[in-house]
């Protein structure tokens, strides 16, 4: 998404909201303020807010999620067409004055792609409610410690992609964190020792320094091959890790799935393959 919010920015900021288009209602999650706020307003920045994008100015912000399913499709020219409710997987369409835009899109039944328009960023609930951001200035040691340490016996897995923890990583860093640290995924927080939490920190802020640094300048139609191209564990079950070898393995739960390196992660033991596991004995 940090990728993402670069590429729009040089695109977006001085230009001006032309068309707002809903085309999926179920996607507007805001009553606040009208999409027809935004109309003739002046886009001054393209922040981004752990998952969150938001796009406008002080006083009146477009923000998205594009949740599991959803991404972004770029207009050097928009469509003269209206983006209307349908069967399309078409959720907004949004021109502006240069005559470029953008629709976002979601595949599958499943829509969680949510869309607000709101007065301030902090007027959405799931930006209010995020953790601190890894990436942040200042974020170190102490305030890893305090996150592991309030987490307790929690599972690491659970707590680097918990929103309201951690801002930012989600499921997918989460899997390539884990396995640059070479831990466990269902390792407890608390029990990390000083050598330990270095090493998460500093795979945690490596990892998504280079991946933000290798899709950098990469169009939204690249962004998600490119960081599949980078993935060492994550969506690779079956394939050899890269970096000892062993057959990278899975863990399914009703709605998602982790992936890890046996090897490289729990001394060679698998783990079960079910929500509360522990390594097999």
């Amino acid at each position: 998404m940090e990728a993402l919010r670069r590429w729009l920015e040089p695109r977006l900021v001085g230009t001006g909201f032309e068309r707002v288009e809903i085309a999926s209602l179920s996607a507007l999650k805001t009553v606040a303020l009208s999409p027809t706020a935004l109309l003739g307003l002046e886009i001054t920045a393209v922040e981004r807010r752990g998952k969150f994008l938001g796009i406008g100015q002080d006083g009146a912000w477009l923000v998205f999620h594009l949740a599991r399913a959803g991404w972004l499709r770029w207009y050097d020219t928009v469509p003269a067409a209206l983006a209307r409710p349908g069967k399309s997987p078409i959720a907004l369409r949004v021109a502006v004055d240069s005559a470029a835009g953008f629709d976002l899109t979601e595949a599958g039944t499943r829509k969680h792609l949510a869309v607000y328009v709101v007065a301030s960023l902090a007027d959405v609930p799931g930006i209010a409610d995020l953790g601190p951001d890894p990436l942040a200035p200042g974020f170190a040691r102490p305030q890893l410690d305090a996150i592991l340490e309030a987490a307790g016996r929690s599972q690491l897995k659970g707590v680097l992609r918990d929103q309201k923890v951690l801002a930012g990583i989600g499921n997918a860093y989460s899997d390539e964190i884990l396995h640059a640290a070479r831990m466990s995924p269902f390792k407890p927080a608390s029990s990390l020792t000083d050598t330990e939490r270095d090493t998460l920190l500093a795979s945690m802020q490596g990892l998504l320094r280079s991946a933000i640094e290798h899709a950098d300048g990469m169009k939204p139609s690249e962004l998600k091959d490119g960081k599949r191209s980078t993935m060492a564990v994550h969506g690779r079950t079956g394939l050899p890790c890269p970096v000892c070898g062993t057959t990278v393995a899975e863990v399914s739960f009703a709605d998602s799935s982790l992936q890890y390196c046996p090897g490289c992660q729990t001394g060679g033991k698998p783990l079960a393959d079910r929500r509360l596991s522990k390594l097999l004995k």
